[in-house]
């Protein structure tokens, strides 16, 4: 399992990915699923990944191929993120639908998502998720961020942190905070964490980052967090014990 989302705000986008792909009692193992695609000065590609290595791995490796061969359609051609989320989605489809009839036969989860997001110049930001299916859907003012993979852990920070104008530099500290708390939650989900910040119109990626386990600033972010949310708890008002609830008023 992985834990990968993307947030697009009005100031620009953050995304980050873990890079765990399989964990157990002796067996860890680790690969990349933050991928940069970016031509500074003409746009910005940003792609994360999640479900089956081997899929996922294919399309970025067909990705890849179609870029160095100069392809007529290529993610360095194409005229609008639109149409960058409908060319993954089909590769997507074309991989799947080549390796489906033994991975099926084999009872192999051959199924990948994607998230894909970034400016192409003339054009806004835009956020995707790419489906299994091939098929996609953006990120909007009224839902500014996306999952994939072991979301559940990490959707209640973003439920109550996050909104279309909320600054780009608190947008990544919540970003980080979700993927931490994933982390500290699910097994499945572990270091190094990749981050991208884009800000809006600059065409080039200025900030990125890779996070350990052992980072100072990782260490830093959590025990303040610990420390905040227990003090919440503690301040937090008393339950009103020995009382009989109270129906609402219906609606004059």
């Amino acid at each position: 399992m992985t834990y990968c989302l993307g947030i697009a705000v009005e100031k620009g986008l953050v995304f980050a990915s873990d890079s765990r792909t399989n964990a157990g009692v002796d067996y860890i193992s680790s690969y990349q699923k933050l991928f940069d695609f970016s031509v500074p000065g003409d746009r910005v590609i940003i792609l994360c990944t999640a479900g089956s290595l081997s899929t996922s791995q294919s399309v970025i490796h067909q990705i890849e191929r179609d870029i160095t061969t100069e392809a007529e359609v290529n993610l360095h051609t194409l005229p609008s993120m639109h149409q960058v989320a409908a060319h993954i989605g089909e590769k997507m489809r074309q991989i799947q639908d080549k390796e489906r009839p033994w991975l099926e036969k084999d009872g192999i989860d051959y199924q990948s998502t994607f998230i894909v997001g970034g400016q192409i110049s003339g054009e806004a930001p835009e956020l995707y998720l790419v489906y299994s299916q091939g098929n996609f859907i953006a990120a909007t003012p009224e839902t500014p961020f996306l999952q994939i993979g072991e979301t559940k852990y990490g959707k209640p920070i973003l439920d109550r942190t996050i909104s279309y104008d909320s600054p780009l530099d608190d947008v990544a500290k919540t970003t980080l905070l979700s993927i931490d708390s994933t982390m500290r939650s699910n097994i499945s989900v572990g270091p190094p964490i990749d981050m991208v910040l884009y800000e809006t119109d600059a065409l080039e990626v200025r900030s990125r980052v890779q996070l350990q386990e052992n980072d100072p600033y990782l260490r830093k972010m959590r025990d303040y967090w610990e420390n905040a949310l227990s003090e919440a708890s503690r301040n937090f008002p008393s339950i009103e014990w020995n009382r009989i609830a109270v129906a609402a008023e219906p609606n004059a």
